[in-house]
């Protein structure tokens, strides 16, 4: 394998753990217990921020849900999913877990139709 897509999955890896101990660092949440919330190891997850691991989806997804975000934010810092446009407010209606998957789509449709709209009419001026 060509040594400069070891050096991007191992940087990936590396961003992915760095971005994990930010967030539980901003979140006040010790690595044992962030470990014990997503079912993992305190030595697997470790490996995680340090960078040697790269987690699976499953693991992610477990780990956002120990952090309280949203599964899709580490997604896109992993390089699993592409950053959705829209930015935080987008963020913020896939990550509420009082809204049904409907009602989410619904409200991104909106505000989406909103973004497309204004974008239009400042081509035009």
């Amino acid at each position: 394998m060509d040594k400069s897509i070891d050096k991007a999955v191992a940087d990936l890896g590396r961003n992915i753990g760095e971005y994990i101990r930010e967030q539980r660092n901003h979140a006040k949440i010790s690595l044992r217990e962030l470990a014990k919330q997503a079912g993992v190891s305190n030595p697997y997850l470790s490996q995680i921020e340090r960078g040697l691991r790269k987690p699976s989806a499953e693991i992610l997804q477990q780990i956002a849900k120990g952090l309280r975000i949203s599964a899709e934010v580490l997604y896109v810092e992993a390089g699993i999913l592409q950053q959705r446009e829209g930015g935080a407010l987008a963020d913020a209606i896939v990550a509420a877990t009082d809204l049904t998957e409907r009602q989410k789509q619904v409200l991104l449709d909106v505000y989406e139709s909103f973004r497309r709209e204004n974008s239009a009419k400042n081509k035009e001026d």
